[in-house]
């Protein structure tokens, strides 16, 4: 279940062209000499902006530039976490280089371009591949003792103070009526349900959408060859509850694949994830939407909240459609996950020996191999279903998983042309 909102102009965002972006890349990093820069688009309520500057040694750089003074500050916090990551996590983060001043205040970071494409999580296929990689990189993050995270200052949440923490969240949404009440109810009962918020406090990106995972494909028509290279967008991390950073993915990806993530994950954990892990992750990406409508309301975006609020009317026309999927990854139910059926075996029944003649092959027993020893099957004899002889893989069709439609998928694959 996708939520989308339509395209939303805004004017009063800082001017900054390319050529300013190339020119704060030049500031913050000494012997730094511009060719050509490449602007990434981006939706008008992103918080930065976003450049790739070629210099004259052929080496690709990143500027990015907070559009607000609370995205300045949370972009400070996470200079002190992202060393201490680069050392401990599988993938690359970025690694700031240089600062130039900017004169709305705060200042604009500069560090090298990391390799890879965003990735559409939409688009990723289930089986091996992207899907595994994506699991076994949320688990890396998430094993991470969380002792790191305070080191750098960054904010925790036990689980009660995160669940305290949304519902006044969700106050402050109702008091805008703009909110469907089915909507309100639905998460309200979902945050005072004390028994989905048992987990551990994990250490988390915090808001992994596909733009922020960056892979590397051998083949650019087969998403089975992905492999994770880097995350970025380190502004939300904190100790909090790790369903947080499968919200994107519970959204938009496809269900199969979403198993296939969660299975790698669950593998690539040292401690098991708690039984309600994708109830509150597809909570948290509904909640997504109502966060949106809050800030575009307190920034006066007035047809940006307009968006908003159609967008939660759509959800709510879909999660109130009658629920009858079974399958964890399909429903878009929010109750508690049910407890697994323990397997009880048959009990044993006695046979008189007397008795013994009498007994006859039925239907619910295979018949012995011709040639087979007493008491072997055609199980144990290597027949078409015997154990040890699985059915060959099929593995799924290929799909391109690469985000960006500039050729082959990301800006740092494009060929910038410089600006004049």
């Amino acid at each position: 279940m996708r939520h989308t909102v339509s395209h939303v102009e805004r004017t009063d965002l800082a001017d900054r062209s390319p050529l300013l972006l190339a020119a704060l890349a030049s500031v913050a990093v000494p012997g730094l000499d511009p060719v050509s820069v490449s602007l990434v688009p981006s939706d008008p309520q992103h918080e930065y902006d976003l450049a790739f500057v070629t210099d004259t040694t052929d080496r690709r750089w990143v500027v990015r530039a907070p559009r607000t003074a609370a995205a300045g500050a949370r972009m400070e916090m996470t200079l002190a976490l992202l060393p201490l990551l680069a050392r401990r996590v599988p993938f690359a983060v970025p690694a700031p280089k240089g600062f130039a001043a900017l004169k709305e205040g705060g200042r604009a970071c500069v560090y090298p371009a990391l390799p890879g494409h965003t990735v559409d999580l939409a688009a990723i296929p289930a089986g091996r591949g992207l899907a595994v990689e994506v699991g076994r990189a949320i688990a890396a993050l998430h094993n991470l003792d969380a002792a790191l995270f305070d080191e750098a200052g960054m904010p925790a949440y036990d689980p009660d103070a995160y669940r305290t923490r949304r519902l006044a969240d969700l106050d402050r949404a109702a008091a805008t009526g703009r909110v469907p009440t089915s909507l309100l109810n639905r998460w309200e009962s979902a945050l005072e349900d004390v028994t989905l918020w048992r987990f551990a406090p994990t250490p988390i990106h915090g808001d992994l959408t596909g733009d922020q995972v960056l892979a590397v494909f051998t083949d650019e028509q087969d998403a089975s060859t992905g492999t994770v290279k880097a995350l970025t967008g380190w502004e939300d991390a904190k100790v909090a509850d790790p369903a947080d950073d499968f919200a994107a993915l519970v959204t938009e990806a496809d269900p199969a694949a979403l198993e296939t993530v969660l299975e790698a994950y669950a593998h690539a954990r040292v401690e098991r994830p708690d039984a309600n892990l994708l109830v509150r992750a597809r909570l948290a990406g509904e909640l997504g939407l109502l966060a949106e409508l809050t800030r575009a309301l307190t920034a006066g975006w007035d047809e940006a909240a307009d968006a908003h609020t159609a967008a939660l009317r759509r959800l709510d026309d879909e999660v109130h459609a009658k629920d009858v999927v079974d399958d964890d990854y399909r429903r878009t139910s929010l109750a508690p996950a049910a407890a697994p059926r323990r397997s009880v075996p048959p009990p044993l029944s006695v046979q008189d020996e007397e008795d013994e003649d009498d007994i006859t092959a039925d239907d619910d027993f295979p018949a012995a191999h011709p040639d087979a020893a007493p008491g072997e099957s055609d199980d144990e004899q290597g027949g078409p279903d015997a154990a040890g002889e699985p059915e060959p893989d099929r593995d799924d069709e290929p799909a391109s998983a690469t985000g960006h439609p500039e050729p082959p998928g990301h800006p740092e694959d494009s060929g910038d042309t410089p600006q004049s």
